[in-house]
């Protein structure tokens, strides 16, 4: 088993669907990791009707993370930050699950406020294309919300984060089975383009000329199945998006699942995450650009620059020999 030596850096970050593990090394990128982990989760079958997390869902929570920390410190892996998404921040009873997990594991899980996870989807972004690319406008739609955050520099002059996240969306505003009915989509699309276009409405203007960027698995997805192809310009345009919506109001999950890019896992969210991205890119102007990294990218990103920076401080600070 191969050690990583350096100070190099990870993150667990604890989702629905799974807890992943990502490390990088001094210099590394998101793009090849040093050391990978993902143990299975599915939270989202663990919230009851109150949105509180399960016994079970607790248990599966401290199992994961017990497995992730196993794997970083038998590589030799010290820093860790064990990130929890919205599935565990947004829970009725996320101190709940907090404590059980320090307990269980001793570590602590840590959450970003919205404002916070919006900069380092943007930090993602402007790594990802590069100061030529200009000033950005980065969207990022996760399980419970949604991140905006604009800038033309190295660091967002604009973050806000919404709770419409394909999650919280789908189990607010559409029935969990067949059939969805239009009235149903009409009133979550008004109530959507409502909310973007408040969110925005104060720097619309200033944001005609950034570059729209997505920035998360739905975005991805939701491209790939309104046209996009590997191996081409990875973009999402709003006519092709809209031509969709009323095809997935009249499928089931089960036939959403087989359809091009739409994951069975993320099957019934495809609906509400497709209302979502179609109130961004009409406010925003669109068309949108795929980028493969997003938050957690940003935050490992971020972390290793602070512990290679920290590194060579005290190098320097060594008398020469």
């Amino acid at each position: 088993m191969r050690r990583i030596a350096g100070p190099a850096v990870g993150v667990l970050d604890v989702g629905s669907f799974s807890a992943r593990l990502v490390v990088l090394e001094p210099g590394g990128s998101p793009l090849a990791p040093a050391l990978t982990h993902q143990t299975r989760l599915r939270l989202d079958r663990s919230l009851d009707e109150e949105c509180r997390l399960s016994p079970d869902g607790i248990s599966a929570i401290s199992a994961a993370v017990a497995a992730g920390l196993e794997v970083a410190r038998a590589h030799g892996v010290t820093e860790v930050f064990p990130l929890a998404t919205s599935s565990v921040r947004d829970a009725a009873n996320a101190r709940e699950v907090v404590r059980r997990v320090a307990r269980d594991t001793g570590v602590k899980l840590r959450f970003l406020s919205g404002r916070r996870e919006a900069e380092l989807t943007y930090v993602a972004a402007r790594r990802w294309f590069g100061a030529s690319a200009g000033p950005l406008l980065a969207l990022d739609i996760g399980g419970g919300t949604v991140e905006l955050s604009a800038g033309a520099g190295e660091c967002a002059t604009f973050a806000r984060s919404l709770p419409l996240g394909a999650r919280s969306v789908t189990r607010d505003w559409l029935p969990a089975e067949p059939p969805v009915r239009d009235k149903q989509v009409r009133a979550l699309r008004k109530h959507v383009l409502e909310q973007v276009s408040d969110a925005l409405g104060d720097v619309t203007a200033e944001l005609t000329q950034h570059r729209v960027v997505g920035c998360s698995k739905v975005l991805r997805q939701l491209a790939r199945l309104a046209g996009d192809r590997p191996g081409k310009t990875r973009e999402l345009y709003p006519d092709d998006l809209r031509a969709w919506i009323p095809r997935l109001t009249a499928m089931p999950a089960s036939r959403r699942a087989k359809l091009p890019g739409i994951s069975r896992r993320r099957a019934q969210q495809a609906l509400g995450g497709a209302v979502v991205a179609e109130a961004l890119l009409t406010v925003s102007g669109g068309p949108m650009a795929i980028c493969p990294w997003s938050t957690r990218d940003g935050l490992l990103l971020t972390l290793l620059d602070r512990r290679t920076d920290g590194a060579a401080e005290k190098q320097g600070s060594r008398p020469a020999a």
